[in-house]
């Protein structure tokens, strides 16, 4: 299945996709959906319908109790940025403030020249666990979206700890679907993910390649807090971001940024002025 969460006049609600329509679940949103135990059978209901054609995309769960970033996860981009391959996964927050819709404009802040583009996997929880064995994590995964990492890198780099340059507001564009893994390809999918730059490709690799996998993460991650239906895991980013690119190259007004991965659709937004 594809899943939403589209804004319509009446608020947010959460959706099905069925050919051309999508399909009204009963519910405000993604997150509210994951938090009932048997949401996989209502995610099949029947309810309104309303044309894919020019759908207001939400961020897919727009208030996820927690959003966990990952860092240094493709050997290529470890590589790019001069580090050593990890021995563990490296965490970062983001929070729901942070989130964006697969559609919206990326207001670029005032307060930087050196906003980059980070396209990345991202794993959405639809069972509540903590300390998850194996198929505890696999059965917590409700499916898989795309998210653009956009990060604010002059403000990142100012520390050895990189929350700063990640959290700007408004800044993350995440959706447009949760697929579920039963289309995607499994827990452990392998698929292309790219960046394009004004028709431009500037990422692409293959989520097969991840050096810890969606279940891993689940695991590792559920060791330290628990994981809550509607939780997002951004798994990390393929090599060619602009920070490690000589020269240097950064988002900029005009621009639109395209992340996108096979299978799941993309996050096509524009750079637009503060």
């Amino acid at each position: 299945m594809k899943l939403a969460t589209i804004r319509t006049a009446d608020g947010t609600r959460a959706v099905r996709l069925d050919g051309e329509v999508l399909v009204d679940l009963g519910y405000s949103d993604l997150g509210e959906l994951f938090a009932e135990a048997d949401w996989r059978s209502k995610a099949a209901a029947s309810g309104t319908t309303y044309p894919v054609q020019g759908a207001g995309f939400a961020p897919v769960v727009p208030n996820p109790s927690k959003v966990v970033c990952v860092g240094h996860n493709y050997t290529n981009h470890i590589k790019e940025m001069g580090r050593e391959l990890p021995d563990h996964p490296t965490l970062f927050p983001k929070f729901a403030e942070t989130l964006l819709g697969a559609g919206d404009d990326i207001v670029k802040p005032a307060e930087t020249d050196a906003l980059d583009w980070e396209a990345e996997l991202a794993v959405v929880i639809g069972e509540q666990v903590r300390r998850a064995d194996e198929q505890q994590a696999a059965d917590a995964i409700a499916g898989f979206t795309v998210m653009n990492d956009i990060s604010v890198r002059d403000w990142q780099f100012r520390t050895i700890e990189w929350t700063q340059g990640k959290i700007w507001e408004a800044s993350t564009p995440v959706g447009p679907y949760v697929v579920t893994p039963d289309e995607a390809g499994g827990v452990r999918p392998a698929l292309e993910v790219r960046t394009v730059v004004d028709g431009q490709v500037m990422q692409r690799d293959d989520t097969g390649t991840l050096l810890f996998d969606p279940v891993f993460l689940v695991r590792y991650i559920s060791t330290v807090i628990t994981l809550r239906p509607g939780d997002i895991i951004a798994t990390g980013t393929p090599a060619g971001v602009g920070n490690a690119r000589k020269p240097q190259v950064f988002l900029s007004p005009g621009q639109t940024v395209v992340t996108e991965i096979s299978g799941l659709g993309a996050c096509t937004n524009k750079v637009v002025e503060a």
